[in-house]
Protein backbone atom coordinates (compact mmCIF):
# COMPACT_ATOMS: atom_id res chain seq x y z
CA UNK A 1 0.00 0.00 0.00
CA UNK A 2 1.39 3.36 -0.89
CA UNK A 3 2.03 5.51 1.99
CA UNK A 4 -0.36 7.73 3.61
CA UNK A 5 -2.94 6.11 1.53
CA UNK A 6 -6.27 7.16 2.65
CA UNK A 7 -8.29 3.95 4.37
CA UNK A 8 -11.12 3.70 6.79
CA UNK A 9 -10.92 2.57 10.42
CA UNK A 10 -12.31 -0.53 9.76
CA UNK A 11 -9.74 -1.17 7.09
CA UNK A 12 -7.29 -0.57 10.07
CA UNK A 13 -6.29 -4.45 10.68
CA UNK A 14 -5.27 -4.92 7.55
CA UNK A 15 -2.56 -1.99 7.55
CA UNK A 16 -0.58 -2.52 10.99
CA UNK A 17 2.44 -0.84 10.59
CA UNK A 18 1.65 0.72 7.62
CA UNK A 19 1.53 4.88 7.49
CA UNK A 20 -2.28 6.09 6.68
CA UNK A 21 -4.66 8.64 6.61
CA UNK A 22 -7.88 8.77 8.39
CA UNK A 23 -10.66 11.31 7.40
CA UNK A 24 -13.11 11.71 10.24
CA UNK A 25 -15.04 13.44 13.42
CA UNK A 26 -13.55 13.98 17.01
CA UNK A 27 -15.70 12.12 19.28
CA UNK A 28 -13.80 12.60 22.04
CA UNK A 29 -10.75 13.56 23.43
CA UNK A 30 -8.35 13.70 26.48
CA UNK A 31 -4.68 15.33 27.31
CA UNK A 32 -2.08 14.75 29.46
CA UNK A 33 -0.16 17.74 28.70
CA UNK A 34 2.40 16.16 26.65
CA UNK A 35 0.24 13.38 24.65
CA UNK A 36 -3.18 14.13 23.73
CA UNK A 37 -5.69 11.00 22.64
CA UNK A 38 -8.15 11.65 20.12
CA UNK A 39 -11.09 9.37 19.41
CA UNK A 40 -11.80 9.23 16.14
CA UNK A 41 -14.93 8.48 14.10
CA UNK A 42 -15.61 7.98 10.65
CA UNK A 43 -18.58 5.92 10.20
CA UNK A 44 -17.15 2.91 9.99
CA UNK A 45 -15.40 2.87 13.71
CA UNK A 46 -13.54 4.53 15.94
CA UNK A 47 -9.97 4.89 16.12
CA UNK A 48 -7.72 6.31 18.79
CA UNK A 49 -5.26 8.13 17.92
CA UNK A 50 -2.39 9.48 20.01
CA UNK A 51 -0.41 13.00 19.68
CA UNK A 52 2.95 13.24 21.05
CA UNK A 53 3.94 17.25 21.69
CA UNK A 54 7.36 17.75 19.50
CA UNK A 55 6.26 15.34 16.81
CA UNK A 56 3.90 17.85 15.77
CA UNK A 57 4.38 21.94 15.30
CA UNK A 58 3.04 23.25 18.72
CA UNK A 59 0.66 25.84 17.11
CA UNK A 60 -0.92 22.07 15.00
CA UNK A 61 -0.87 19.93 19.06
CA UNK A 62 -2.30 22.82 20.67
CA UNK A 63 -5.27 22.84 18.33
CA UNK A 64 -5.69 19.71 18.56
CA UNK A 65 -5.60 19.41 22.41
CA UNK A 66 -8.07 22.37 22.44
CA UNK A 67 -10.20 20.62 19.29
CA UNK A 68 -13.76 20.86 19.90
CA UNK A 69 -16.74 17.40 20.01
CA UNK A 70 -17.55 16.81 16.27
CA UNK A 71 -15.26 18.86 14.29
CA UNK A 72 -14.05 17.34 11.27
CA UNK A 73 -10.35 16.19 10.08
CA UNK A 74 -8.00 14.37 8.37
CA UNK A 75 -5.43 12.69 10.87
CA UNK A 76 -2.40 10.99 8.97
CA UNK A 77 -0.15 8.34 11.58
CA UNK A 78 1.57 4.49 11.81
CA UNK A 79 -1.29 1.55 12.54
CA UNK A 80 -0.47 -0.20 15.33
CA UNK A 81 -2.57 -3.12 17.04
CA UNK A 82 -3.81 -2.14 20.77
CA UNK A 83 -6.13 -3.94 22.08
CA UNK A 84 -7.18 -1.87 24.64
CA UNK A 85 -8.17 0.50 22.15
CA UNK A 86 -11.44 0.83 20.47
CA UNK A 87 -11.52 -1.82 17.40
CA UNK A 88 -7.80 -2.81 18.63
CA UNK A 89 -5.59 -0.83 16.56
CA UNK A 90 -4.63 2.78 17.26
CA UNK A 91 -2.65 6.03 15.52
CA UNK A 92 0.75 7.63 16.12
CA UNK A 93 0.22 10.64 14.75
CA UNK A 94 2.41 11.88 12.32
CA UNK A 95 0.34 14.93 11.02
CA UNK A 96 -3.38 16.34 10.83
CA UNK A 97 -5.36 19.05 8.61
CA UNK A 98 -8.26 20.29 10.74
CA UNK A 99 -11.17 21.33 8.07
CA UNK A 100 -14.09 22.55 10.44
CA UNK A 101 -13.33 23.64 14.31
CA UNK A 102 -16.71 23.05 16.13
CA UNK A 103 -17.08 24.57 19.56
CA UNK A 104 -20.31 23.93 21.48
CA UNK A 105 -21.28 20.71 20.23
CA UNK A 106 -25.32 20.93 21.56
CA UNK A 107 -24.63 17.09 22.67
CA UNK A 108 -22.24 16.79 25.41
CA UNK A 109 -21.56 14.38 28.25
CA UNK A 110 -24.07 15.34 30.52
CA UNK A 111 -27.43 14.39 30.90
CA UNK A 112 -30.04 15.42 28.09
CA UNK A 113 -33.40 14.41 28.10
CA UNK A 114 -35.70 12.88 25.68
CA UNK A 115 -37.34 15.53 23.72
CA UNK A 116 -33.72 17.20 23.49
CA UNK A 117 -32.25 14.42 22.10
CA UNK A 118 -34.69 14.09 19.90
CA UNK A 119 -34.71 17.92 18.77
CA UNK A 120 -31.42 17.44 18.02
CA UNK A 121 -31.95 13.48 16.15
CA UNK A 122 -29.73 14.95 13.18
CA UNK A 123 -26.84 15.25 15.85
CA UNK A 124 -27.94 12.19 17.82
CA UNK A 125 -27.29 9.96 15.09
CA UNK A 126 -23.51 10.31 15.73
CA UNK A 127 -23.81 8.97 19.20
CA UNK A 128 -22.26 5.63 19.00
CA UNK A 129 -25.33 3.96 20.83
CA UNK A 130 -27.33 5.31 17.49
CA UNK A 131 -24.89 3.94 15.15
CA UNK A 132 -24.57 0.61 16.30
CA UNK A 133 -28.20 0.27 16.22
CA UNK A 134 -28.53 1.82 12.88
CA UNK A 135 -25.37 -0.54 11.60
CA UNK A 136 -27.33 -3.60 13.41
CA UNK A 137 -30.74 -2.19 11.21
CA UNK A 138 -29.12 -2.03 8.05
CA UNK A 139 -27.84 -5.98 8.87
CA UNK A 140 -31.40 -6.66 9.67
CA UNK A 141 -32.96 -4.90 6.23
CA UNK A 142 -30.36 -6.76 4.34
CA UNK A 143 -31.05 -10.20 6.04
CA UNK A 144 -34.88 -10.04 5.40
CA UNK A 145 -34.00 -9.24 1.46
CA UNK A 146 -31.39 -12.15 1.47
CA UNK A 147 -34.17 -14.64 3.11
CA UNK A 148 -36.88 -14.29 0.52
CA UNK A 149 -34.68 -13.69 -2.35
CA UNK A 150 -32.94 -17.16 -1.85
CA UNK A 151 -36.18 -18.62 -1.40
CA UNK A 152 -38.09 -17.82 -4.55
CA UNK A 153 -40.15 -14.74 -3.65
CA UNK A 154 -40.35 -11.61 -5.96
CA UNK A 155 -40.30 -8.30 -4.76
CA UNK A 156 -43.65 -6.42 -5.59
CA UNK A 157 -44.09 -2.94 -5.00
CA UNK A 158 -47.41 -2.11 -3.62
CA UNK A 159 -49.06 1.26 -3.29
CA UNK A 160 -48.39 4.09 -0.28
CA UNK A 161 -51.68 5.43 -1.53
CA UNK A 162 -54.74 3.18 -1.16
CA UNK A 163 -58.19 3.49 -0.97
CA UNK A 164 -59.45 0.35 1.00
CA UNK A 165 -58.28 -0.64 4.88
CA UNK A 166 -56.66 -3.47 5.43
CA UNK A 167 -56.48 -2.76 9.34
CA UNK A 168 -58.91 -0.92 11.71
CA UNK A 169 -60.57 1.76 9.87
CA UNK A 170 -59.88 4.62 12.84
CA UNK A 171 -56.30 4.03 12.40
CA UNK A 172 -56.48 5.74 8.90
CA UNK A 173 -54.50 8.74 7.91
CA UNK A 174 -56.26 10.28 5.28
CA UNK A 175 -55.33 12.84 2.80
CA UNK A 176 -56.63 15.43 -0.05
CA UNK A 177 -55.43 13.50 -3.61
CA UNK A 178 -56.20 15.90 -5.89
CA UNK A 179 -59.92 17.00 -4.18
CA UNK A 180 -60.50 13.15 -3.46
CA UNK A 181 -60.33 11.75 0.48
CA UNK A 182 -57.25 8.81 0.43
CA UNK A 183 -55.41 7.28 2.78
CA UNK A 184 -51.44 6.19 3.80
CA UNK A 185 -51.28 2.44 3.30
CA UNK A 186 -52.01 0.35 6.94
CA UNK A 187 -50.41 -2.39 4.73
CA UNK A 188 -49.55 -3.81 1.57
CA UNK A 189 -51.30 -7.44 2.33
CA UNK A 190 -54.62 -6.99 0.28
CA UNK A 191 -52.54 -6.56 -2.83
CA UNK A 192 -50.04 -8.36 -2.16
CA UNK A 193 -52.77 -11.06 -2.28
CA UNK A 194 -53.25 -10.68 -5.86
CA UNK A 195 -49.70 -10.33 -6.88
CA UNK A 196 -49.71 -14.08 -5.07
CA UNK A 197 -51.56 -15.51 -7.57
CA UNK A 198 -49.91 -14.00 -10.37
CA UNK A 199 -45.82 -15.12 -8.86
CA UNK A 200 -47.05 -17.76 -6.04
CA UNK A 201 -44.34 -16.34 -3.62
CA UNK A 202 -44.05 -12.38 -3.13
CA UNK A 203 -42.84 -10.12 -0.81
CA UNK A 204 -43.67 -5.96 -0.16
CA UNK A 205 -41.29 -3.88 1.86
CA UNK A 206 -42.08 -0.27 2.95
CA UNK A 207 -42.96 2.18 4.90
CA UNK A 208 -46.78 2.09 6.95
CA UNK A 209 -48.65 4.16 8.82
CA UNK A 210 -51.09 3.83 11.17
CA UNK A 211 -53.06 7.02 12.94
CA UNK A 212 -52.90 4.97 16.50
CA UNK A 213 -53.36 7.26 19.83
CA UNK A 214 -50.66 5.02 21.14
CA UNK A 215 -47.32 6.51 22.95
CA UNK A 216 -46.31 3.09 24.31
CA UNK A 217 -42.65 2.04 23.65
CA UNK A 218 -43.82 -0.57 20.78
CA UNK A 219 -45.89 2.02 18.67
CA UNK A 220 -44.80 5.03 15.84
CA UNK A 221 -46.81 6.30 13.42
CA UNK A 222 -44.63 5.37 10.58
CA UNK A 223 -43.00 2.45 10.73
CA UNK A 224 -41.64 -0.48 8.26
CA UNK A 225 -42.87 -3.80 7.61
CA UNK A 226 -41.99 -6.61 5.27
CA UNK A 227 -44.79 -8.36 4.47
CA UNK A 228 -44.82 -11.87 2.49
CA UNK A 229 -47.65 -13.95 0.88
CA UNK A 230 -47.90 -17.27 -0.43
CA UNK A 231 -50.39 -19.10 -2.71
CA UNK A 232 -50.58 -22.69 -1.66
CA UNK A 233 -50.06 -22.28 2.16
CA UNK A 234 -51.39 -23.38 5.16
CA UNK A 235 -50.92 -22.92 8.98
CA UNK A 236 -47.97 -25.10 9.65
CA UNK A 237 -46.34 -23.66 6.26
CA UNK A 238 -46.86 -20.44 7.52
CA UNK A 239 -45.10 -20.98 11.03
CA UNK A 240 -42.13 -22.94 9.24
CA UNK A 241 -42.18 -19.81 7.34
CA UNK A 242 -41.63 -17.32 9.95
CA UNK A 243 -39.38 -19.73 12.29
CA UNK A 244 -37.12 -19.87 9.60
CA UNK A 245 -37.50 -16.03 8.61
CA UNK A 246 -36.63 -14.52 11.82
CA UNK A 247 -34.09 -17.37 12.12
CA UNK A 248 -31.79 -16.42 9.41
CA UNK A 249 -32.21 -12.63 10.70
CA UNK A 250 -30.53 -13.72 14.21
CA UNK A 251 -27.85 -15.58 12.32
CA UNK A 252 -26.87 -12.66 10.08
CA UNK A 253 -26.81 -9.95 13.01
CA UNK A 254 -24.72 -12.54 14.82
CA UNK A 255 -22.19 -12.75 12.39
CA UNK A 256 -22.19 -9.15 11.22
CA UNK A 257 -22.77 -7.25 14.21
CA UNK A 258 -21.43 -8.81 17.18
CA UNK A 259 -19.18 -6.08 17.92
CA UNK A 260 -22.38 -3.64 18.06
CA UNK A 261 -23.96 -5.85 19.66
CA UNK A 262 -21.14 -5.91 22.71
CA UNK A 263 -21.36 -2.42 22.55
CA UNK A 264 -24.85 -2.27 23.51
CA UNK A 265 -24.90 -4.65 25.97
CA UNK A 266 -27.23 -6.87 24.13
CA UNK A 267 -27.77 -10.08 25.39
CA UNK A 268 -25.77 -12.49 22.83
CA UNK A 269 -25.97 -15.51 24.83
CA UNK A 270 -30.09 -15.44 24.52
CA UNK A 271 -30.09 -14.46 20.47
CA UNK A 272 -27.47 -17.61 19.90
CA UNK A 273 -30.56 -20.19 21.71
CA UNK A 274 -32.55 -18.52 18.49
CA UNK A 275 -33.36 -21.49 16.20
CA UNK A 276 -36.46 -23.61 15.32
CA UNK A 277 -38.64 -24.79 16.97
CA UNK A 278 -39.94 -21.83 18.46
CA UNK A 279 -42.93 -22.14 21.56
CA UNK A 280 -46.30 -22.78 20.31
CA UNK A 281 -49.17 -21.63 22.49
CA UNK A 282 -53.15 -21.27 21.45
CA UNK A 283 -54.71 -18.20 22.43
CA UNK A 284 -56.83 -19.75 25.15
CA UNK A 285 -53.53 -21.52 26.39
CA UNK A 286 -52.59 -17.94 27.15
CA UNK A 287 -55.81 -16.98 28.46
CA UNK A 288 -55.10 -19.58 31.05
CA UNK A 289 -51.79 -19.07 31.66
CA UNK A 290 -52.51 -15.51 32.02
CA UNK A 291 -55.42 -15.60 34.70
CA UNK A 292 -53.69 -18.68 36.59
CA UNK A 293 -51.39 -18.61 39.07
CA UNK A 294 -48.24 -19.07 37.71
CA UNK A 295 -48.63 -15.66 36.24
CA UNK A 296 -49.55 -14.03 39.53
CA UNK A 297 -46.69 -16.02 41.20
CA UNK A 298 -44.14 -14.97 38.17
CA UNK A 299 -45.22 -11.23 38.27
CA UNK A 300 -44.77 -11.10 43.01
CA UNK A 301 -41.36 -12.26 42.47
CA UNK A 302 -40.55 -9.93 39.27
CA UNK A 303 -41.56 -7.00 41.56
CA UNK A 304 -39.71 -7.85 43.88
CA UNK A 305 -36.46 -8.51 41.96
CA UNK A 306 -37.23 -4.69 40.30
CA UNK A 307 -37.34 -3.39 43.98
CA UNK A 308 -34.17 -5.32 44.81
CA UNK A 309 -32.06 -4.06 41.49
CA UNK A 310 -33.77 -0.12 42.11
CA UNK A 311 -31.72 -0.46 45.52
CA UNK A 312 -28.44 -1.56 43.80
CA UNK A 313 -28.87 0.83 41.06
CA UNK A 314 -29.48 3.93 44.01
CA UNK A 315 -26.54 2.61 45.75
CA UNK A 316 -24.49 2.66 42.75
CA UNK A 317 -25.93 5.94 41.61
CA UNK A 318 -24.71 7.39 44.80
CA UNK A 319 -20.66 6.02 44.73
CA UNK A 320 -20.51 7.74 41.60
CA UNK A 321 -21.89 11.12 42.76
CA UNK A 322 -19.26 10.57 45.38
CA UNK A 323 -16.30 9.56 43.18
CA UNK A 324 -16.76 12.86 40.50
CA UNK A 325 -17.27 15.41 43.43
CA UNK A 326 -13.07 13.65 44.35
CA UNK A 327 -10.03 14.96 43.38
CA UNK A 328 -10.00 12.94 40.14
CA UNK A 329 -8.67 14.08 36.62
CA UNK A 330 -10.98 15.67 34.51
CA UNK A 331 -11.36 12.26 31.90
CA UNK A 332 -12.34 10.25 34.81
CA UNK A 333 -15.20 12.57 35.84
CA UNK A 334 -16.11 12.43 31.83
CA UNK A 335 -16.17 8.64 32.51
CA UNK A 336 -18.43 8.48 35.43
CA UNK A 337 -20.74 11.37 33.94
CA UNK A 338 -21.22 9.11 30.83
CA UNK A 339 -22.05 5.82 33.38
CA UNK A 340 -24.34 8.03 35.37
CA UNK A 341 -26.28 9.35 32.56
CA UNK A 342 -26.76 5.29 31.64
CA UNK A 343 -27.82 4.50 35.46
CA UNK A 344 -30.74 7.54 35.90
CA UNK A 345 -32.13 6.44 32.52
CA UNK A 346 -32.54 2.75 33.57
CA UNK A 347 -33.40 3.94 36.80
CA UNK A 348 -36.10 5.91 35.43
CA UNK A 349 -37.14 2.93 32.77
CA UNK A 350 -37.09 0.67 36.16
CA UNK A 351 -39.51 3.21 38.11
CA UNK A 352 -41.63 2.59 35.26
CA UNK A 353 -41.89 -0.98 35.29
CA UNK A 354 -42.33 -1.45 38.97
CA UNK A 355 -45.28 1.01 38.95
CA UNK A 356 -46.63 -1.08 36.29
CA UNK A 357 -46.35 -4.30 37.55
CA UNK A 358 -49.29 -4.40 39.84
CA UNK A 359 -51.53 -2.70 37.01
CA UNK A 360 -50.12 -5.19 34.22
CA UNK A 361 -50.94 -8.31 36.97
CA UNK A 362 -54.13 -7.05 37.70
CA UNK A 363 -55.07 -6.48 33.90
CA UNK A 364 -53.75 -10.14 33.52
CA UNK A 365 -55.94 -11.78 36.18
CA UNK A 366 -58.83 -10.21 35.06
CA UNK A 367 -58.10 -11.16 31.56
CA UNK A 368 -61.45 -13.27 29.70
CA UNK A 369 -61.56 -15.29 26.36
CA UNK A 370 -62.58 -12.97 23.66
CA UNK A 371 -60.58 -10.21 24.05
CA UNK A 372 -57.65 -9.16 22.11
CA UNK A 373 -54.11 -9.45 24.02
CA UNK A 374 -53.13 -5.91 24.78
CA UNK A 375 -49.13 -4.98 24.98
CA UNK A 376 -49.10 -5.87 28.78
CA UNK A 377 -50.76 -9.07 28.11
CA UNK A 378 -48.29 -10.24 25.25
CA UNK A 379 -44.81 -8.51 27.60
CA UNK A 380 -46.03 -11.41 30.60
CA UNK A 381 -46.19 -14.16 28.27
CA UNK A 382 -43.04 -13.26 26.42
CA UNK A 383 -41.12 -12.46 29.53
CA UNK A 384 -42.05 -15.88 30.68
CA UNK A 385 -40.17 -17.54 28.02
CA UNK A 386 -36.56 -17.66 26.57
CA UNK A 387 -37.34 -17.91 22.62
CA UNK A 388 -39.78 -16.72 20.58
CA UNK A 389 -43.59 -17.34 21.30
CA UNK A 390 -46.52 -18.14 18.65
CA UNK A 391 -49.63 -17.95 19.57
CA UNK A 392 -52.72 -19.05 17.47
CA UNK A 393 -55.86 -19.82 17.06
CA UNK A 394 -57.22 -15.74 17.75
CA UNK A 395 -60.97 -15.79 18.50
CA UNK A 396 -62.60 -14.69 15.40
CA UNK A 397 -64.42 -11.44 16.77
CA UNK A 398 -61.48 -9.76 17.70
CA UNK A 399 -59.54 -10.18 14.44
CA UNK A 400 -59.51 -8.54 11.04
CA UNK A 401 -62.73 -10.14 8.28
CA UNK A 402 -59.76 -11.52 5.89
CA UNK A 403 -58.51 -14.15 8.36
CA UNK A 404 -59.86 -17.26 7.99
CA UNK A 405 -62.08 -19.45 10.39
CA UNK A 406 -60.54 -22.56 11.79
CA UNK A 407 -62.69 -25.39 10.08
CA UNK A 408 -62.28 -27.03 13.42
CA UNK A 409 -63.72 -24.41 15.64
CA UNK A 410 -65.93 -21.72 14.06
CA UNK A 411 -65.15 -19.42 16.64
CA UNK A 412 -61.16 -18.74 16.06
CA UNK A 413 -59.13 -17.90 13.23
CA UNK A 414 -56.11 -19.45 11.82
CA UNK A 415 -53.94 -16.52 12.58
CA UNK A 416 -50.81 -15.90 14.65
CA UNK A 417 -48.64 -13.92 16.67
CA UNK A 418 -45.18 -14.43 17.49
CA UNK A 419 -44.05 -12.94 20.37
CA UNK A 420 -40.39 -11.83 21.09
CA UNK A 421 -38.61 -13.19 23.96
CA UNK A 422 -37.91 -10.99 27.27
CA UNK A 423 -40.72 -8.78 27.43
CA UNK A 424 -40.58 -7.64 23.53
CA UNK A 425 -43.90 -8.68 22.65
CA UNK A 426 -45.24 -8.94 18.73
CA UNK A 427 -42.97 -8.47 16.09
CA UNK A 428 -45.16 -10.38 13.26
CA UNK A 429 -49.10 -10.60 12.93
CA UNK A 430 -50.28 -12.87 10.25
CA UNK A 431 -52.77 -15.39 9.13
CA UNK A 432 -54.23 -17.55 6.24
CA UNK A 433 -56.88 -15.54 4.17
CA UNK A 434 -60.08 -16.52 3.84
CA UNK A 435 -60.39 -17.88 0.06
CA UNK A 436 -64.47 -18.68 -0.42
CA UNK A 437 -66.14 -15.48 -1.97
CA UNK A 438 -69.34 -15.99 0.20
CA UNK A 439 -67.63 -16.28 3.63
CA UNK A 440 -65.18 -13.73 3.30
CA UNK A 441 -68.43 -10.96 1.91
CA UNK A 442 -70.38 -12.38 5.08
CA UNK A 443 -67.08 -11.52 7.21
CA UNK A 444 -66.92 -7.83 5.31
CA UNK A 445 -70.54 -7.51 6.42
CA UNK A 446 -70.16 -8.36 9.87
CA UNK A 447 -67.40 -5.89 10.43
CA UNK A 448 -69.71 -3.07 8.62
CA UNK A 449 -67.48 -3.09 5.57
CA UNK A 450 -69.14 -2.09 2.17
CA UNK A 451 -67.65 -5.24 -0.05
CA UNK A 452 -68.46 -2.77 -3.41
CA UNK A 453 -65.28 -1.16 -2.38
CA UNK A 454 -63.36 -4.31 -2.30
CA UNK A 455 -64.61 -5.45 -5.47
CA UNK A 456 -60.94 -6.32 -7.07
CA UNK A 457 -60.17 -8.01 -3.76
CA UNK A 458 -62.95 -10.16 -4.07
CA UNK A 459 -62.24 -10.95 -7.71
CA UNK A 460 -59.47 -12.95 -6.22
CA UNK A 461 -62.07 -15.41 -4.73
CA UNK A 462 -63.93 -15.59 -7.62
CA UNK A 463 -61.01 -16.59 -10.53
CA UNK A 464 -58.84 -19.39 -9.84
CA UNK A 465 -58.69 -18.87 -5.57
CA UNK A 466 -56.46 -21.07 -3.60
CA UNK A 467 -55.90 -21.54 -0.29
CA UNK A 468 -53.03 -18.76 0.49
CA UNK A 469 -51.49 -16.37 3.53
CA UNK A 470 -48.71 -14.21 4.82
CA UNK A 471 -48.02 -12.10 7.75
CA UNK A 472 -46.16 -8.99 8.75
CA UNK A 473 -42.61 -8.14 10.76
CA UNK A 474 -42.12 -4.69 11.96
CA UNK A 475 -38.80 -3.79 11.24
CA UNK A 476 -38.55 -1.06 14.31
CA UNK A 477 -39.98 -3.94 17.11
CA UNK A 478 -37.55 -6.68 15.29
CA UNK A 479 -34.17 -4.43 16.15
CA UNK A 480 -35.20 -3.40 19.65
CA UNK A 481 -35.65 -6.93 20.73
CA UNK A 482 -32.30 -7.79 19.02
CA UNK A 483 -30.44 -4.84 20.32
CA UNK A 484 -32.11 -4.47 23.54
CA UNK A 485 -33.24 -1.24 22.97
CA UNK A 486 -36.24 -0.07 25.44
CA UNK A 487 -38.15 2.03 22.93
CA UNK A 488 -38.44 2.03 18.69
CA UNK A 489 -38.19 5.35 18.62
CA UNK A 490 -34.46 4.75 18.51
CA UNK A 491 -34.71 1.74 15.71
CA UNK A 492 -35.23 4.17 13.01
CA UNK A 493 -33.41 7.75 12.49
CA UNK A 494 -36.13 10.12 12.39
CA UNK A 495 -39.28 8.40 14.54
CA UNK A 496 -42.51 9.90 13.78
CA UNK A 497 -44.68 9.53 17.10
CA UNK A 498 -48.32 10.32 18.03
CA UNK A 499 -47.23 13.35 19.63
CA UNK A 500 -43.65 14.30 17.83
CA UNK A 501 -42.81 15.40 14.86
CA UNK A 502 -40.06 16.96 15.29
CA UNK A 503 -37.50 17.27 12.11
Amino acid sequence: MADNAKVCISDLKNNTGSNVTLSGWLYNSRSSGKLAFLIIRDGTGLCQCIVEKGKLPDELFNQLEHLGQESSLTITGTVRAEPRSAGGYELAVTDAKIICPTTDYPITPKSHGVDFLLKNRHLHLRSQRQWCIGKIRHTVIDAIRRFFNDNGFTLVDTPIFTTIAGEDEQSLFEVDYFGTPIHLTQTGQLYLESAAMSFGRVYCFGPTFRAEKSKTRRHLTEFWMVEPEVAFIDMDGLLELAENFVTSIVIQVLKENKSQLETLGANIAALEKIKPPFYRLTYTQAVEILTGTKTKEFMAKQLEEMQDQKQRMEAKIAELDKQQSGQIKQWQKDKIAAELIDLRSELVELDTRIENNPKHAKLAAEFRWGKDLGGSDETIISQMHDKPTFVTHYPKDAKAFYMKTDPGNDKVVLNFDLLAPAGFGEIIGGSVREDDYDLLVKRMELQDLKPENYDWYLDLRKYGSVPHGGFGLGVERTVAWITGEKHIRQCIAFPRMMDKVII
